[in-house]
């Protein structure tokens, strides 16, 4: 199953196709200078049953040297098939552009990075017919970025840096120095990055502590992700009230009941509990159906 960061290390490059033109330093790569960027169909399956897709695929011109095509793929563990399958996407959509291809990986660990970095070849051990070599970023090279000026004069790059240091024990430096640099940022610009940092860091601690920087120094964003935070938040306050009133009344509640009343998102159902919560005589009680009013 695709995971959310999966999608956020390759659609980073979908949303700003010209990211590959500042990797270079990060790759160790020399390349000509860098025109523009366009997605491609991420589609490579044959007329056989066999269906096949690449994460994100771009055609790149260069200034001189002419175009070339770029593979993003994204790699959150190692996965022995991909020794198949990065070789075939490669010479595949070389036949088929007739251009020069380059494969980089996208990883958030260490041990996947190395893994993903060695060459694969096909061929005997005394010769190898063909070798693949993968560029790839990851934690071992992408700059780890808490100056709020730098973020704002690359958020593409600064959020593929965050992506990539999910892990890193600075993680909530990096988001409060991204948090920051979009705060001024026109909405339509900052949204897409806004929710591929929420993607990329999955459901790892700093998720929260990113989705708490959002809902305060985004709160005026009106995005899905927004949104959805300050309706959590919200609904955070209104359980909180509940179980302090009842503990004020000296109310004993159960495990079950306390469990019961944190995991309600619904706000309006949390007012009437509130409410209840004032006169009930049992913790239970809370959740009776209120009498109609035709009773």
């Amino acid at each position: 199953m695709v995971s959310a960061p999966h999608e956020a290390m390759h659609r980073i490059f979908q949303k700003d196709p010209g990211l590959f033109s500042r990797l270079p330093d990060v790759l160790g790569l020399e390349l000509p200078p860098l025109a523009s960027a366009e997605p491609l169909t991420v589609d490579l399956t044959e007329n056989e049953p066999l269906e096949r897709r690449v994460d994100t695929l771009l055609r790149i011109e260069t200034q001189n040297d002419g175009p070339f095509l770029l593979i993003v793929e994204a790699q959150g563990k190692k996965d022995p098939g991909k020794t198949a399958s990065w070789p075939y996407y490669v010479t595949y959509l070389n036949n088929k552009y007739r251009l020069p291809v380059l494969l980089l990986v996208i990883c958030q660990d260490h041990a996947t990075a190395a893994w993903a970095a060695r060459p694969l070849t096909i061929g005997l051990p005394q010769w190898s017919t063909v070798t693949t070599r993968p560029l790839v970023a990851g934690p071992h090279n992408m700059p780890v970025i808490t100056n709020v000026a730098e973020a704002r004069k690359d958020l593409g790059l600064a959020t593929l840096s965050a992506i990539t240091h999910a892990d890193n024990p600075d993680v909530d430096a990096i988001l409060k120095t991204m948090s920051v640099a979009l705060r001024d940022t026109p909405e339509s610009i900052a949204e897409p990055f806004v929710e591929l940092i929420a993607q990329g860091l999955g459901n790892r601690p700093a998720a929260q502590q990113w989705r708490n920087l959002v809902a305060v120094d985004l709160s005026f964003y009106t995005s899905p992700l927004s949104e959805g935070i300050r309706d959590e938040a919200r609904a955070q306050r209104g359980a909180a009230d509940v179980l302090l009133v009842l503990d004020a009344r000296g109310i004993e509640i159960s495990d079950r009941t306390r469990e019961k009343i944190m995991a309600c998102t619904d706000s309006e159902l949390l007012s009437q509990w509130l409410v209840r919560a004032a006169l009930a005589a049992t913790g239970d009680e809370i959740f009776d159906q209120e009498p109609s009013a035709d009773r």
